[in-house]
């Protein structure tokens, strides 16, 4: 019997002046992804969020509120993913000095406008960016349909 993953993502999502910074992990993908990644055995989900932000681009995040909750399967897996709001998005401004150790996993970072012609993953974040839902006081879940 074959053992799959169970995967714990944490990402936050940085707004500002109804912005959303974003990243493209390679330069051959069609699509930006919201800075975060992997939760490490025995670490809180807090914690994980902020060490991942603090790797990728260098700033200490104040995280507020859980916004969304996502949760898919895919051949490798199951996984979920905790959407955090990062408050302080005004220290995230300058992306030309933004990048911490783990700089080399992304190689653009993008401050993502709404209708803006670009592809955010998960697309419902898109989505409520679209609307002006992105924030809010009720802990959503994400889903593609």
């Amino acid at each position: 019997m074959e053992h799959k993953k169970f995967i714990v993502r944490t990402r936050g999502i940085i707004v500002y002046n109804e912005k959303i910074l974003v990243m493209k992990h390679d330069s051959n993908d069609y699509y930006y992804a919201l800075p975060g990644g992997h939760m490490e055995f025995g670490e809180k989900v807090i914690d994980s969020l902020e060490r991942e932000i603090i790797e990728e681009l260098g700033i200490v995040p104040q995280i507020g509120r859980l916004l969304f909750i996502n949760d898919f399967t895919r051949e490798e897996g199951q996984s979920v993913e905790f959407f955090f709001e990062i408050i302080n998005g005004k220290d995230f401004l300058d992306t030309t000095n933004v990048g911490g150790t783990h700089k080399h996993e992304f190689v653009e970072l993008h401050w993502f406008s709404k209708n803006e012609d670009k592809l955010i993953l998960p697309k419902p974040i898109q989505k409520h960016l679209n609307e002006g839902t992105l924030l809010s006081d009720t802990i959503r879940f994400l889903s593609d349909k």
